[in-house]
């Protein structure tokens, strides 16, 4: 199985509220809600469900999350720009997100966030559980 697969199995059993193996556009809408800190609409959580359901069950599986990422990596302008936005966050320097360099950027952009609020958010993206966002784990955030 390739890694690609084993990252999108991740991040299908994290949005996969009820473990059915899919996405819908309820648990699609509820964790975006969490991570964001506002609810996405019903309607635009189920169009975004619609434009990258491959089989038109009206559900997310791991083949289209494999498919979405599949096509986005020959863009090389976008990985490019995400890049420089992971840059511009990983503001000490090290390869990598921490609560203190979110809470920085935050703060620079006028958000004001507690060091366990900026735990909770990095948690929600943080795939192998090591406390930080490394560049994958942001790709797969910003997707």
């Amino acid at each position: 199985m390739s890694k690609l697969y084993l990252e999108m199995e991740h991040v299908l059993q994290y949005f996969d509220e009820n473990g059915d193996g899919k996405i819908s556009p309820s648990e699609l809408r509820n964790r975006l809600g969490v991570v964001v800190g506002e609810e996405l609409p019903l309607k635009e959580a189920e169009e975004a469900v619609e434009s990258l359901d491959l089989d038109g069950d009206g559900f997310l599986g791991l083949d289209d999350l494999v498919h979405l990422m599949e096509s986005t990596d020959g863009e090389e302008e976008k990985l490019e720009d995400l890049r420089r936005a992971f840059g511009i966050y990983d503001m000490e320097g090290i390869g990598f997100i921490t609560p203190k360099s979110l809470k920085m950027m935050l703060s620079r952009l006028g958000e004001s966030k507690s060091i366990d609020e900026c735990k909770a958010m990095i948690n929600y993206f943080d795939l192998n559980g090591d406390g930080v966002l490394s560049f994958d784990e942001f790709r797969i955030m910003m997707q």
